[in-house]
Formats: C-alpha cells, sequence, structure tokens
C-alpha cells in the first residue's frame, strides 16, 4: 500500500469528521479513537465508503473509526503532520467527562469516588455479616452457648475487623473524592480523620438517646458533632478543600507551596465543615426524626411504603444512622422495633438488582462487580450495590430498587410486623423475628418477594444497553451498520488468495470462547478477520505459533505477529486496555525478534485491568483473512499445549 494512501484515507477521515469537531484524537492497535464535539455532525455513511476504514461505532465518549493492525499507526501519523490535536490519556478522560452533563455527569462522579473503596466496604459487610450470625445469643443457644462465653480478646479482634472501615469512612471517602476532584489524596484522608476524630462527639452516640453523649456548643449556639457514615459531608469536605488547593497551588510562591497549601486548605476547610456543613447537616438529621415518627404512624401503610423507598437515599447520604435514635426508643418503651422492619427491604431489592444485573450484562467486569455486591448485600452492605451499580447505571436500578422497597415495606407494615432488636440485615436480619412464627414466616416471604419483584422489573426496564451487549458487544443498530460495512468492504476489495493450514494454541491459559461472544463489535463481527478468544486464568501471555514480532505496542496491550508462511495474527489482551496507558502490562518482547511457541511475549496483572473496570478477555485474530476450524470452545486449556484451532485456508493480500 503506498504511503500516499494512508495520507488520502488521513485527510478524508479529518475532512468528513471536520478539523473543528475533533476535540482530541488516539489510536490503539486496530482503530482510530477521537472525542469529537458533536457525534451528530459527521456523516457516517460518507465515512465507511474511505478507503482502509473497516467499521465505525461509538462507545465510552470516544468515536472508534476501525482500520486495522499497522494500517492505524500510520493512519494516526498522517494525521498528526496534519496539525491535529492530540492529548494524553489523563487530559482525554477529562474531555470525555466534560462532554457528560446534568445526573450522568454526576452519576460518573460518584462511581469514580466509590469504585476504588468498594471492594474494602464489600469485605467488611461480610465480616459484619459472619459477626451478626456467630454474635447472636439465639444461635449460640442452639448450642448450649451464649454471647457472655465468648473470650473478650474474640470480642475485640472481631470489632477491630468490622468497625474500622465505618469508623473511619468519611476519610476513605475523602482520600477518594479529593483524587477525583484534582486534590492532593493525603490531605484528604487527613480530613476526613479530623471529621471522625475522638475529640468530637460521635455522632451515633449523639442520636442515641441512653448514650449521655450531646453535641459541643459553639458560641453557644452551633452544634459540634463528629461526621461518623456521613457520605454526603465527606463529598463536600473533599470538594471544598480540592478545589481550594488547586486556586492556592496557581498563587502560592512556590517556595511556600509545600508547606502553606495544605496548612490554609486544611484550616480553612475544617473549620467550615465543623462549624457551618457539620451543624446543617446535624440539624437535618433531628428534622429527620421527627418526620419519620410522624410516618410510623401514618394509617393503610402509607407511612411503610413512603419509609421504604426513602431509606435507601438516607444510605447514599449518610443520614441514615438518625434512625438509630428511633429504633432505641422504640425498644426501651415498646420492646419492639418497626422501623428497621420497614428498612430492611431495600436490602433485599438490592439483591433483585445484583441477580438482574448478573443474569443479564454481558461484561464480565459488570457481572463480577454484580455477584461481589451482591454477596456484600446479604449480610448488610448496600454501598457496593448503590454505587457500584444502581448511580453508576443511569437512574433505573435505582428507581425500580426504591419502588420495591417501598412496597415490601407497605406489606410488612399492613401486616404488624416488627423485630425484637435492631441491628441486623438481609441474611442475618430473620434471627430479629425468630420469637414468634408467625412474625418470622411473613418477613421470609415478603422478602423473597421483594428479591423477586426487582430482578424482574430491572431485567424488563433497568439493564442499560451499555452493559446489555447481544453477543457482539454492540447494540443492535450498530451491529448492522457494521454489517453492511462489511459487506461493501468485502464487495469493493480486490484479493488474492493462498490455501494454508496452521495448528493454533492459547496463548494463555483459560477458557476458550467464540470470537462472537467477545464484547467489542470490532471482533464479535470479525471485521479484522477471524478467531477465538480466551477468558484468562492468569495474565501469562505466550506465543501461539512460531513467528516473528510484526507489531510490539508500548502499551503492552496488543502483540502482532508473522509465521514463516506469511499468517498474520494479533494477539490482543482485553478490551479498550490501551486507556491503561500500560498500566498493569508488561512486554517481553520487542519487533523483529523470532519467537518460538509456547515463548512468554508479555505478561498482564488481570486484577488491575478488573480494577480498571475493563474486559480482560484475550482475543486471537488472523488478520490475514484465514477462517478459524475446529475451535474447541468452552474448552479450558493451558497455553501453548494444545491445539486449539485450526488457520485454515484464504489468505488474502490486498493488491498495491
Amino acid at each position: 500500500m503506498a504511503d500516499h494512501n494512508y495520507r488520502q484515507t488521513a485527510a478524508s477521515i479529518i475532512e468528513v469528521v471536520g478539523a473543528d469537531n475533533i476535540l482530541s484524537a488516539t489510536h490503539c492497535a486496530t482503530r482510530l479513537r477521537l472525542i469529537v464535539k458533536d457525534r451528530n455532525a459527521i456523516d457516517e455513511k460518507k465515512l465507511e465508503t474511505i478507503p482502509l476504514v473497516k467499521g465505525t461505532f461509538f462507545n465510552a465518549g470516544q468515536y472508534q473509526i476501525i482500520l486495522g493492525t499497522g494500517i492505524v499507526n500510520k493512519v494516526y501519523a498522517e494525521m498528526e503532520t496534519m496539525g491535529l490535536k492530540t492529548v494524553s490519556k489523563q487530559e482525554q478522560d477529562e474531555l470525555i467527562k466534560n462532554q457528560q452533563k446534568g445526573v450522568k455527569r454526576l452519576m460518573r462522579m460518584l462511581g469514580d469516588i466509590f469504585i476504588p473503596i468498594i471492594p474494602v466496604i464489600a469485605a467488611t459487610g461480610l465480616f459484619l455479616g459472619l459477626k451478626g450470625c456467630v454474635f447472636n445469643d439465639n444461635v449460640l443457644g442452639l448450642f448450649g452457648a451464649s454471647t457472655t462465653m465468648i473470650p473478650d480478646y474474640v470480642v475485640t479482634l472481631v470489632n477491630v475487623l468490622t468497625e474500622t472501615a465505618f469508623a473511619f469512612l468519611p476519610a476513605i471517602i475523602c482520600w477518594s473524592a479529593f483524587k477525583v476532584f484534582g486534590g492532593t489524596p493525603v490531605i484528604g484522608i487527613v480530613l476526613g480523620l479530623m471529621l471522625v476524630s475522638p475529640s468530637l462527639p460521635n455522632a451515633y452516640s449523639v442520636a442515641d438517646p441512653t448514650s449521655g453523649v450531646n453535641a459541643v456548643m459553639a458560641f453557644g449556639v452551633i452544634p459540634i458533632v463528629g461526621c461518623q457514615g456521613s457520605v454526603l459531608t465527606a463529598i463536600l469536605t473533599a470538594l471544598i478543600g480540592a478545589n481550594l488547593e488547586r486556586k492556592l497551588r496557581a498563587v502560592m510562591p512556590n517556595a511556600l507551596d509545600l508547606i502553606m497549601t495544605p496548612f490554609v486548605v486544611m484550616l480553612v476547610t475544617f473549620l467550615v465543615v465543623i462549624l457551618g456543613i457539620g451543624p446543617i447537616m446535624h440539624t437535618i438529621e433531628l428534622g429527620i426524626v421527627d418526620i419519620v415518627e410522624f410516618l410510623v404512624n401514618l394509617p393503610l401503610g402509607i407511612g411503610g411504603f413512603l419509609i421504604g423507598a426513602t431509606y435507601p437515599l438516607l444510605v447514599i447520604t449518610g443520614l441514615h444512622h438518625t434512625y438509630t435514635m428511633i429504633e432505641t426508643s422504640l425498644l426501651a418503651n415498646t420492646g419492639f422495633n418497626p422501623v428497621i422492619t420497614l428498612c430492611a427491604m431495600y436490602g433485599f431489592a438490592n439483591v433483585g438488582t445484583c441477580l438482574a444485573f448478573f443474569v443479564k450484562a454481558k461484561k464480565e467486569s459488570v457481572r463480577q462487580t454484580s455477584i461481589g455486591a451482591m454477596l456484600s448485600q446479604l449480610f448488610g452492605i448496600s454501598e457496593p450495590v448503590l454505587f457500584g451499580i444502581q448511580l453508576r447505571y443511569n437512574l433505573r436500578p435505582l428507581m425500580i430498587m426504591l419502588f420495591t422497597s417501598g412496597l415490601g415495606a407497605a406489606i410488612l407494615s399492613l401486616l404488624s410486623i416488627q423485630s425484637n432488636s435492631y441491628g441486623l440485615a438481609v441474611l442475618p436480619s430473620y434471627l430479629m423475628y425468630i420469637y414468634e412464627w408467625r412474625q418470622l414466616i411473613v418477613y421470609f416471604m415478603v422478602s423473597v418477594f421483594s428479591v423477586g419483584l426487582c430482578f424482574v422489573l430491572t431485567c424488563l426496564f433497568g439493564i442499560p444497553k451499555e452493559v446489555l451487549v447481544p453477543d457482539g458487544g454492540t447494540p443492535e443498530n450498530d451491529s448492522h451498520e457494521i454489517d453492511s460495512l462489511m459487506g461493501e468492504n468485502q464487495k469493493n476489495d480486490n484479493r488474492r488468495t493462498d490455501s494454508k493450514e496452521l495448528e493454533i494454541t492459547s496463548p494463555v491459559n483459560g477458557k476458550i470462547i467464540p470470537l462472537e461472544k467477545v464484547n467489542d463489535p470490532t471482533f464479535s463481527k470479525k471485521v479484522l478477520g477471524d478467531g477465538f478468544a480466551v477468558i484468562p486464568s492468569d495474565g501469562r501471555i505466550k506465543a501461539p505459533v512460531d513467528g516473528r514480532i510484526e507489531a510490539a505496542y508500548e502499551t503492552g496491550h496488543a502483540i502482532g505477529i508473522v509465521t514463516g508462511e506469511g499468517n498474520e495474527i494479533l494477539i490482543h489482551i482485553g478490551i479498550d486496555t490501551v486507556e491503561m496507558q500500560g498500566q498493569g502490562f508488561e512486554l517481553l518482547v520487542k519487533q523483529g525478534q523470532t519467537i518460538r511457541r509456547g515463548e512468554s511475549i508479555a505478561k498482564v496483572n488481570l486484577e488491575t485491568v478488573r480494577n480498571a473496570g475493563k474486559d480482560n478477555t484475550v482475543i486471537v485474530v488472523f488478520t490475514s483473512g484465514e477462517s478459524a476450524d475446529n475451535i474447541k470452545t468452552e474448552t479450558v486449556v493451558s497455553a501453548a499445549t494444545e491445539t486449539v484451532c485450526i488457520m485454515k485456508g484464504n489468505r488474502t493480500e490486498m493488491e498495491t
């Protein structure tokens, strides 16, 4: 292919997309990735007629133009000479964020804050669940034991495991939010620790009328209370602190910046929060107490529905601990606690949400998040579901969960179901109703109903298109466009073929799946060629054939191999992993190097890929046009040890 064709392709792409419409450009192993001002301004049909363009689609805020291995590098290089703006990965992410507006931008921001801390919260949830089951007199009584028989040192160790993450939750949130808002994370974590300093009255103790702990009054009128469990206060603290830090660093002399900027940020932010935002939140909490007491007494289940539907919103903001005051008062005066019964249904509804996403989602990372969030929710920790799923994907899953939670609470209210304790949720919560068989049976039936209803409604109305991807990783309209485009390209290509057969082994340990199941239309629709994919069980990538390294990307996410017979094979590690800029990847070969089948060519940290929210599927594509025959799909194999498919016939080359 002559060089001027690459230049002509680059010029044509810029002309059709619009030079002024392109905010930034980058590329991966197979496609050009553009961030554009207005996607609708692009004449896609005209773009598809440009030579070398094999397909287009829009995903993750990027307009992606499929060109193919080797070609994309040359076209991108030509675009750079034409004065097109290119930016770093960090700048590109910022551009994508800035393009999002309103609720969608808010949801992305919350997701960026909470996704890094979800694993810790989920693990703590499991600890709490085990504690709730074991440290329960009703359970221990079955074995002739009681909680008084548990040694003090065991209680202490278990308390450390179960209480640390939530005792310092504002600090964890401030650390993560400071990063999202562009501040220094270590300043954030110190500010978060100040919010829960033991010198301040504990928020939970202040909320408990039996504790004897009261708020400290500043100037005789401003209540000062710790911010234990207050999610919203922690986020506002980070927002104020990070913005103040950025402004100070822009004007602070270099000689003073190292010390004075953190000093001023921590001083001003802490005082604003503890004397301003904190007291406001405390006042709001006291108002919530009055509202809940009023709602509990409403007839016909109306109060139950309102409490059940609004309680999850209080969990999101961190105001839910105010219910402790009401629950404690009810238990002290009546021996029963109907409030926690009404609030409990949202946990079961959350389980239904997780099951729906696990069943319907095609993206492996979403399925993993769903099952992890569900395990955490079963033992009472809801943040992974709320922030990892419901607030992350539009608002439909959240609205469905709120409705289901309210309906379940209304039924329980009508049937006068109430617990004889508090502090247990979802699976352990059944222990609070074993004092009377009718209470336990009705509570169990309504909880199962809540799980089932939320599951069905979420499956029908709450799964977003970005995770509901049939077989190919793209919505049907995009698949149709790519099918049509492939037909046109095949008609227009002038090709010659050679007949070859070659045994191909797996490049990594794992399970073989057909290419059609890959969550990316470039591969699943075989725009670049036939092949297969592997769901990896480890991160050691090995050569599936003998050959020469034709392309070795510095990011380590893609490697091109050419065999002695001229067959071209692309090994692509993960989907959209080029965006990780090499983080978690280690390239073990270089371009032009001769390699043997089974030789290690790259390493990838699968945990790093998962934490980045990327699919880690390893894809093998025959980019020179051969077909993949006798693929051992759904088979678990070891890397480079057995044949998983035959590369067969029809090696094609573009005539020049």
